[in-house]
């Protein structure tokens, strides 16, 4: 039986990762696996396939190096001693590397008091990703796989297929008509290692997208895309992590390759919305280039409960300012430039503080709860400033977000009125969109319907830094967005969302658009 769950999740990895040729270990010997080796040069995946961990060459110093995490090899880039006259970073890069193989050696080597993983229970994707309705009221459209995906489950593996996909058009705006279509699909995978293999309190998960189309918000020139998952045409692995759990999920921490934007400064309600600052994460958080999906980076985490519904947590990662060119597979990871870290503080009251994202769906929203965020980023690398030829060093971003029913036709269930708030800012003399805010209302079920169904007003507004004006052009305007939606699930595996937004002040000018859409996801 060992050797098969082995077997498994050795193929899983290869097959998702395709790092490296991975050499095979006996289950009860994975917390005494080499923490670390590295390899100078193009050879190293050669030297891969040996079970004697490669050996550092402390002589040479530059190249491309492997380090080994586990059973997980990733690839980094050691600093040229002529990156510093071209802003490359070295000091910021080195000290990370030994940062992250520090952290990820407590992480992943750490036995401790056995406990028991929810994550087949934890919503493990963010924004438009994240389910409406739970794990036991959803249907498949390709259904139990002749009860494949039950036992599958019983076991400790959860399996997601899904298609999303927004369907615009800008029937009003200075810009020719047309219509914009922008599709996703994204391929989970989430083990329960407590429940397949024993090893209480440990979780895996990893998940790839194939997304393309067309970018409605770029054509307009909005700040505000008016579709939260448009983005650039790809198909990669997006994500991977293993994370362990301790007392009961309330300390936790995870290593390996996601993005802050995930988990940091991404709206609770964002399903329930489709313009992008509040139907995903707030827009302007790559101020900071704190990390997005897909192109995520290599990164740590930890998640402390400090008490029943108060939660802190923190992360570092890689800063990667090409995300798609440099690594456009996700397959292979590697740093560049000075890290970006993130913290929030939250308290969640009307329900426990335990997981590493908080989930609200169609179950969840069940009486009275909400989520209060306040978090901030920083990066210490080089940014450039309109007023000053020298880069300066240092930029940050503080955010605030806040989420709460505030009406229950009956407290014991969810149908009735939400609420949510969020405003972030980050210094105007270096980011040209500086501030956002965002508002908005969501009723649950306000149709009488058997299906589920929900209806929500947005409003989004982008301030933009006079510093970045050009020469002789008129002063920025203010830019809004209103939004209106309806959610409706008109199959057990089937959610379609019909929108309309208006915008003023496109882009700080002084023209108006309408948009027109509707945004569907199929649960496969």
């Amino acid at each position: 039986m060992v050797g098969s769950v082995r077997q498994f999740l050795g193929m899983s990895l290869l097959g998702v990762m395709s790092v490296a040729t991975l050499p095979s270990y006996p289950r009860e010997n994975l917390c005494k696996l080499p923490v670390a080796a590295v390899q100078l040069n193009s050879s190293v995946r050669e030297e891969n396939n040996t079970e004697n961990p490669p050996v550092f060459n402390s002589a040479q110093s530059s190249g491309s190096i492997i380090l080994k995490i586990g059973l997980v090899w990733i690839q980094f880039e050691t600093p040229d001693p002529r990156s510093r006259a071209t802003g490359r970073f070295p000091m910021y890069g080195r000290r990370l590397r030994f940062t992250f193989l520090w952290c990820a050696s407590l992480c992943l080597c750490l036995c401790a008091v056995p406990v028991y993983s929810q994550i087949l229970q934890e919503e493990t994707l963010a924004g438009p990703d994240a389910h409406e309705t739970a794990e036991n009221t959803k249907g498949y459209l390709f259904g139990e796989w002749g009860g494949v995906r039950t036992r599958l489950l019983e076991r400790g593996v959860k399996l997601d297929l899904h298609f999303i996909s927004d369907a615009l058009w800008n029937i009003k705006s200075q810009q020719n008509e047309r219509f914009a279509s922008y599709n996703r699909v994204r391929g989970t995978v989430d083990i329960d290692l407590g429940t397949l293999v024993h090893q209480q309190g440990w979780s895996f998960h990893a998940t790839a997208v194939w997304q393309t189309g067309d970018n409605l918000g770029s054509n307009l020139g909005l700040v505000a895309n008016p579709s939260s998952i448009a983005s650039m045409n790809t198909f990669r692995l997006d994500s991977w992590w293993f994370q362990k759990s301790w007392l009961k999920t309330r300390i936790a921490a995870r290593v390996g390759q996601f993005a802050g934007q995930d988990s940091y400064g991404d709206q609770n309600f964002g399903k329930s919305f489709v313009v992008e600052p509040i139907g995903g994460s707030l827009g302007n958080l790559s101020n900071t280039f704190e990390t997005f999906d897909p192109p995520s980076t290599p990164a740590l985490e930890i998640h402390v409960v400090l008490i029943h519904n108060v939660y802190v947590k923190s992360m570092v990662s890689s800063v990667d300012r090409l995300p798609f060119s440099n690594n456009p597979t996700g397959l292979a990871p590697y740093f560049h430039g000075p890290p970006v870290s993130v913290s929030e503080i939250g308290f969640t009251p009307g329900k426990k503080a335990s997981s590493m994202v908080p989930t609200d769906n169609a179950t969840t929203r069940k009486g009275y709860s909400g989520l209060y965020q306040f978090g901030a980023s920083y990066n210490p690398g080089k940014f450039s400033v309109p007023t000053s030829a020298t880069p300066r060093s240092g930029n940050y971003l503080f955010y605030w977000i806040a989420s709460q029913a505030v009406w229950r036709a009956d407290p014991k269930e969810a149908k009735g009125l939400d609420a949510t708030l969020s405003y972030d800012w980050s210094p105007r003399s270096i980011n040209s969109d500086y501030t956002a805010l965002t508002a908005g209302l969501r009723f649950n079920e306000p149709l009488p319907l058997k299906i589920h169904n929900t209806m929500s007003l947005g409003y989004v507004q982008n301030s933009l830094s006079p510093q970045f004006l050009p020469s002789g052009a008129p002063a920025w305007q203010t830019e809004h967005g209103v939004e209106f939606n309806t959610l409706l699930n008109v199959l057990p595996m089937i959610i379609v969302q019909p929108v309309i937004q208006y915008y003023a002040n496109v882009g700080g000018g002084a023209q108006r658009a309408v948009v027109f859409g509707f945004r569907t996801k199929v649960e496969f």
